[in-house]
């Protein structure tokens, strides 16, 4: 499976797996077509639309498709959460038929906090696929509590996600054995079960999600961040966007420039890339996140390779995936490990440097014969919940990639461009060369081969770039900054590892909030080690 944009929210899962384990193309040339501007077109948002009241209510257990869980805590302020939903127009283009309901949660500016309220601060956590409404809670009482003393923090579930008209494609059962299923195939017939497997998922997708899957795009998603802006009563739209969420954020001041207040791009996608272009670019990213860790493991006590150079830690790994190609490992759950899932699990540990640890450990268990910790990071990696089933991340995952990205790929396509993400990632390139076929057979068309994030006359963007990501590759921030505009894109890098930088690094982590708070811009080019 192709390599989402993880979030905050894997951050959190790490803690609790630590106990867990403790205890156990036909694409021609596709970037020359940026994405159309259909600002002009749309019609505009009725009135009763723009001018409907959130009815706010105490917040139920996130939903099986939420990704589960107990009833969100109250901050350490005891502030407690509310949750509601808006209704916005299923299509902007016809935006007087049917509507769907989006899910919001927020948590009011700390009463007494002693600064002057700033009204909203929406949130998305990227993706895309993940539900805002789960993560904000997790980790605002970590994270965001100097931004609460001033801000209303919003979450939402995007269209197509959690409880906002969510997609659903397969059930438990299948979704584990598409999970478990061969990603990188080896010969003609496992090519063929492959990509019969992509097709089936894209079908049963259409059989169950229906109009929708023509409507989640980030377009559209965009448009619905502009109407809660209005039903919030907000001037201007103040929003912190990280990973996929940085997309939608440039989409949005793209479409809005106008009514851009505060925004905040932190681990940045970058708009310039089409789908093969952003492949490679992860699977570059991948390996120099792999890199640094097999390095840092060379360094420790204990390691699961012998010697202290990396590249024998890489051959270990590959000598283990060829292994559970065909060998999958007993697990202490009874299911076993594939080589798909350990890819996944070892991609997921990547994201965050206190998933090395973990990974170290994962890595030796299963060169031992015991698959049960990355069985544990590809569970969390994929947010399956339980054996009642999963998130529906996966399938909005591919819903939304394939409503925004019109670029199809074959199987011929793909073994064309083998040789190249091979040489760039000996472990990871196979992988995210076959999530090519994604989109293949998908039931409606994307929308263009790259994102216009253009935005002259906006209001300065802070956008931020990790060195060390592994998912959005630090080239990425830069390239949005300049595409936003000059005097609109401010870049800032920060020295270290994982994806997402606020709350890690302590010189980035105050710039975003003298920025958010005080409105105070770092300069362009600004570097935190």
């Amino acid at each position: 499976m192709p390599a989402h944009h993880r979030t905050p929210r894997f951050a959190v899962a790490l803690a609790s797996l630590a106990v867990l384990a403790a205890t156990a193309v036909t694409a021609c040339d596709p970037g020359a077509d940026p994405e159309p501007d259909t600002t002009a077109a749309t019609p505009p948002v009725p009135a009763a639309l723009l001018e409907q009241e959130l009815k706010w209510r105490a917040c139920s257990a996130p939903s099986l498709a939420q990704g589960g869980g107990d009833k969100p805590e109250k901050l350490p302020d005891g502030t407690t959460w509310q949750c509601s939903t808006m209704k916005a127009p299923l299509d902007y283009a016809h935006p007087d038929g049917e509507t769907i309901d989006l899910a919001l949660i927020r948590a009011k500016a700390a009463p007494d906090s002693g600064g002057e309220r700033l009204g909203s601060l929406l949130f998305n956590f990227g993706g895309p696929g993940d539900s805002g409404v789960t993560t904000l809670p997790l980790v605002a009482g970590d994270d965001y509590m100097e931004l609460h003393e001033r801000y209303d923090l919003v979450g939402f579930d995007p269209r197509g996600i959690g409880d906002s008209a969510g997609v659903q494609c397969l059930d438990a059962k299948d979704m584990d054995a598409w999970l478990a299923s061969d990603s990188t195939p080896d010969d003609a017939a496992e090519e063929k079960a492959h990509a019969r497997g992509v097709r089936a998922f894209a079908r049963a997708c259409e059989s169950r999600s229906g109009a929708v899957l023509d409507h989640v795009g980030t377009q559209e998603a965009a448009r619905d961040l502009d109407l809660m802006r209005r039903v919030l009563g907000d001037e201007k739209l103040n929003y912190f966007g990280v990973s996929y969420g940085t997309q939608l954020g440039g989409v949005y001041a793209h479409l809005f420039p106008e009514n851009v207040g505060r925004l905040v791009l932190d681990a940045v996608v970058d708009p310039t890339e089409d789908v093969l272009a952003g492949a490679l670019g992860q699977s570059e990213g991948f390996q120099r996140a792999l890199r640094n860790f097999l390095e840092d493991c060379a360094r420790q006590d204990s390691c699961f390779f012998e010697g202290t150079d990396p590249k024998q830690g890489e051959k270990d790994i590959i000598a283990l995936l060829e292994r559970l190609d065909d060998d999958p490992l007993p697990t202490e759950f009874g299911r076993t490990l594939s080589q798909s899932q350990a890819l996944d699990g070892i991609a997921a540990a990547l994201y965050d440097q206190e998933g090395w640890m973990l990974l170290r450990g994962g890595l030796a268990a299963a060169m031992d014969g015991d698959g049960t910790t990355l069985l544990l990071l590809a569970d969390s990696y994929s947010q399956r919940v339980d054996d009642d089933g999963y998130a529906n991340i996966n399938s909005a995952n591919t819903a939304v990639n394939c409503a925004d990205y019109k670029d199809r790929f074959t199987v011929k396509d793909v073994r064309r461009h083998l040789p190249e993400f091979r040489e760039t990632s000996p472990v990871f390139g196979a992988w995210l060369a076959w999530g090519l076929l994604q989109c293949t057979d998908w039931p409606v068309d994307g929308h263009a081969s790259t994102v216009d994030v253009s935005a002259d006359g906006a209001d300065p963007v802070l956008v931020i770039g990790n060195t060390g990501d592994p998912a959005t590759p630090y080239e990425g921030a830069k390239k949005m900054a300049d595409q936003l505009g000059d005097g609109v894109g401010v870049h800032v890098t920060v020295k270290g590892e994982g994806h997402g930088t606020y709350g890690v690094n302590d010189c980035l982590t105050g710039l975003v909030d003298e920025y958010l708070l005080d409105g105070t811009v770092p300069k362009n080019g600004t570097v935190c080690s």
